[in-house]
């Protein structure tokens, strides 16, 4: 039975060993090595691609959150304007506020 065994996994090795021997011999021949030139082609044009598309994405969402940041509070429109004259007449809170914001009464930063 041991012999068996033995026999059996010989063959595989050897099997395996062809194979992979096969694969690498026509890996070096000129019709392996254009293959691979391709294939490298290929794979650097893909790279390329997804590099610029990512590129165009990031420099988008940069363009946008700068000019989040620069255009500071946004402009009232006409009709905004005439809500905010109004707001105090419809019962909005009417008198003094505070800005809570301000330095008051000694309180040190």
């Amino acid at each position: 039975m041991r012999g068996a065994i033995w026999f059996v996994v010989g063959a595989g090795a050897g099997v395996y060993a062809m194979v992979k021997g096969r694969r690498a011999a026509e890996a070096f021949t000129a019709d392996g090595l254009r293959d691979r030139a391709q294939a490298l082609g290929v794979g650097a044009r893909i790279f390329r691609d997804e590099l610029a598309t990512g590129k165009a994405e990031k420099e988008l969402e940069l363009r946008e959150w700068i000019e989040a940041k620069t255009a500071g509070p946004k402009q009232i429109g006409a009709a905004g304007a005439e809500q905010h004259r109004l707001a105090p007449e419809i019962g909005h809170r009417s008198g003094p506020t505070e800005d809570p914001m301000q330095n008051t009464e000694g309180s040190t930063p």
